[in-house]
């Protein structure tokens, strides 16, 4: 996946804003105020994403790319090393799942 396609996908979210609050290098997606992705632009393609405790711990041991969220809280939010061994249909109900989350939409 590239930035683009993640870009595109993310902002089309309703009520999606983009931002970078933390500097040039991690890009922000908000939906309700409240982060739903969080994009790193510096070295090799990563988001973070919130999620399901007990689904992240699943993500993390069924696929390599997948780890704790780096500067989250490890319990509710993954960071995916976008390096093309996870689907990006796979990674698009990833960031639906955690938009969800946020904005109450279960």
């Amino acid at each position: 996946m590239d930035i683009v396609t993640l870009r595109d996908y993310c902002i089309s979210k309703k009520g999606a804003t983009e931002s970078f609050p933390f500097g040039d290098e991690t890009l922000v997606f908000k939906a309700d105020g409240k982060i739903f992705a969080l994009v790193n632009l510096d070295g090799d393609l990563s988001i973070n994403l919130k999620c399901d405790p007990s689904l992240a711990t699943d993500l993390r041991e069924r696929f390599s790319s997948v780890t704790p969220g780096y500067h989250m809280n490890k319990k509710h939010w993954n960071t995916i090393n976008l390096d093309g061994t996870v689907p990006d249909k796979e990674v698009f109900s990833w960031i639906d799942h955690s938009y969800n989350l946020i904005t109450g939409k279960h």
